[in-house]
């Protein structure tokens, strides 16, 4: 009697690749410092790049549930972070401080 092979097991997940459109944080900065520069308040432009703490604890706990979604949710916030910081830094040259 022949000796089935027995199915392997599953590996763990892959890392995941960046997400399309989380590899472009300079091109989103450099919009929001063009509003900027439009006079738009730098209050509210940061406001609209970062992701507010009510969302991000929501996030963390869909991630607790969903492998998937904390991957996804992770690149999304380390990308506005960048996008962030960039920002940040356009303005600071622009400007000698940020405002």
């Amino acid at each position: 009697m022949p000796i089935e092979p027995q199915p392997a097991a599953t590996p763990p997940p892959a890392p995941r690749a960046p997400a399309p459109g989380f590899d472009a944080p300079e091109q989103e900065a450099a919009f929001f410092f063009g509003l900027f520069l439009r006079g738009y308040s730098y209050q509210e432009l940061r406001q609209d790049i970062e992701v507010p703490a009510a969302v991000e604890k929501q996030w963390l706990r869909a991630s607790a549930r969903d492998p998937h979604f904390a991957s996804v949710a992770q690149q999304m916030l380390a990308y506005r972070r960048r996008v962030l910081a960039v920002f940040q830094a356009l303005v600071a040259s622009d400007s000698g401080a940020v405002q």
